[in-house]
């Protein structure tokens, strides 16, 4: 049985043959690729001739589909400063206000 479905960024598909679940991350017709990243996190590549021939089905997200990252730290995600330096109203004088 091959692919019927074609691959949507941001839709979720299951590998029926292989059991895997991943997300369309990115399409390049222009490369002929289609990034994907599976349910483990796993980031994983296919070309359009591959996928077609594939046992590739749409999915429901899945409920759990964060879990791979729940374990990232903020700097893993490219934030280096999780401060968000909002004033505190408490810690101002009046001549703070009229700024």
């Amino acid at each position: 049985m091959a692919t019927i479905a074609d691959p949507i960024i941001g839709s979720w598909y299951k590998d029926m043959e292989n059991n895997l679940t991943f997300k369309i991350i990115a399409v390049d017709d222009v490369d002929d690729s289609i990034e994907v990243q599976y349910s483990n996190g796993d980031l994983g590549e296919y070309d359009h001739e591959s996928w077609y021939n594939s046992t590739f089905d749409y999915i429901e997200d899945p409920e759990d589909w964060s879990a791979p990252f729940d374990d990232m730290e903020t700097d893993d995600l490219g934030y280096t400063d999780t401060d968000l330096h909002h004033r505190n109203p408490e810690d101002m004088d009046f001549e703070d206000y009229l700024d």
